[in-house]
């Protein structure tokens, strides 16, 4: 069963790859012209998917692309994967995820010049992912200040939307302010979702959309979280001043801007669904919206699969995007970290009423900082790691997850998957 869950997980992910998703991508659809007509095709990609999607576009546009460049996390090239086609035109930089770094701001300001270059007859093809807010951003506050409200907000256990709020206005690129860039270029973005609910301007801070959100929320997101004091002083002033506020809906620099959804959670829960039918499970797709506590819902997924158990074997499936919020100095992500609270909900289930496997990973192959996507729970995972000396309670008082599956062999490690839909939850019940 484990190994039952672990290829239902890859096969969410590799459904939502790069060379599957653009394979999809009706180009003269979206474009407003035929791509012969333009001038010049320039690619800007950012986020963890974008260099496998800058190959891929490589590979479909050959002659007509002109140049570009994509911004990924530091060593992500020599880990994409043999299947999917290196860029050689379009220049791969390295930055920080998920705190940013001076990489974040030397690829904010290559790809900002790559849109003022483009004029009225030109193309800007924009590849937008998870893990473009850090990966790419130039700040109104020194970098230093910007990374320390990052890891507070991180810490403070506050959501991808109301992190957001706060980046896009620390920020010369998120918030719809590449596409001012890029004006009166057209642009044209195609999206992998890493948002619960797809909100385009919210995915990599929505660098091609209007910002619906203020200086004013932002503000709000800080005091929300007791975070306001706790900034530092360039961040207040810049939010309180409120000099430079993101384009809105009704600004012109959108009249000539597109932004697709080419990826999301559902797409990658819907194959996990067909590959666990063919596995001889029944599957049914529970939802693609699961947020909260790590903590708290890996027990609350735990008790619906043992809800469901019944005569057929059958598959559970949710995705989404959990919070933790840090009590510890231990090692882990979120996914681990639901797997662990979801052993200790498991601890104790007889054998003898069914067999049940929890497994949680991160689609982009990474959980928090490790080599880890996640890891996978039993009914007998707490009372093992009792006999090799691991206090399964002591472990998620501390948010050290990785250490104890690291000890029970139980983390999935796919690698770097080049792409990111959130997280993908799999039980699998058997009676």
């Amino acid at each position: 069963m484990t190994d039952d869950a672990r290829a239902i997980y890859e096969a969410a992910v590799r459904r939502v790859q790069a060379d599957r998703l653009l394979t999809d991508v009706d180009w003269q659809t979206w474009a407003r012209r035929p791509l012969d007509a333009y001038r010049r095709v320039v690619v800007a990609g950012l986020g963890k998917a974008s260099m496998a999607m800058a190959g891929v576009v490589e590979a479909m546009l050959e002659d007509r692309l002109d140049e570009g460049a994509a911004v990924v996390p530091h060593g992500a090239p020599a880990t994409l994967p043999p299947s999917l086609p290196k860029p050689q035109r379009v220049e791969i930089l390295g930055a920080g995820h998920p705190l940013p770094d001076e990489g974040s701001q030397r690829a904010a300001r290559r790809l900002l010049a790559l849109a003022g270059s483009c004029m009225e007859e030109d193309l800007l093809l924009v590849l937008i992912s998870g893990g473009g807010t850090s990966l790419c951003n130039d700040f109104f506050v020194p970098l230093e200040d910007a990374q320390r409200t990052y890891e507070k907000l991180l810490g403070a256990g506050a959501d991808i939307h109301a992190m957001n709020t706060v980046r896009k206005h620390l920020s010369r690129f998120g918030g719809g302010r590449l596409a001012r860039a890029a004006h009166p270029a057209e642009v044209l973005a195609l999206v992998v979702s890493d948002v619960v609910g797809d909100d385009l301007s919210v995915i990599a801070s929505g660098p091609t959309v209007p910002d619906p959100s203020t200086f004013d929320d932002a503000q709000a997101v800080l005091r929300a979280f007791d975070l306001w004091e706790g900034v530092p002083e360039s961040v207040r002033r810049h939010l309180t001043e409120a000099a430079d506020e993101t384009p809105k809906a009704d600004d012109p620099v959108f009249a000539k801007t597109t932004t697709r959804l080419i990826g999301t959670n559902r797409l990658a829960l819907e194959a996990a669904r067909r590959e666990a039918e063919a596995r001889g499970y029944h599957a049914t797709l529970i939802a693609d919206d699961v947020t909260g506590e790590a903590r708290e819902v890996g027990p609350q997924l735990v008790r619906q699969a043992l809800e469901a158990a019944g005569d057929a074997p059958r598959c559970l499936l949710w995705g989404g995007e959990t919070t933790v919020t840090l009590r510890g100095d231990g090692k882990g992500g979120r996914n681990m970290e639901m797997a662990l609270a979801a052993a200790l909900a498991l601890d104790g289930v007889e054998r003898e009423a069914c067999e049940i496997v929890f497994l949680s990973g991160g689609t982009d192959g990474i959980d928090g900082p490790t080599d880890a996507a996640g890891a996978w729970a039993t009914p007998r995972t707490a009372a093992r790691a009792r006999q090799l000396g691991l206090d399964p309670q002591q472990h998620l008082a501390a948010n050290d997850s990785y250490p104890f599956f690291d000890r029970l062999g139980q983390l999935l490690r796919p690698g770097p998957t080049h792409t990111n839909v959130m997280d993908v939850q799999v039980a699998l019940v058997v009676s």
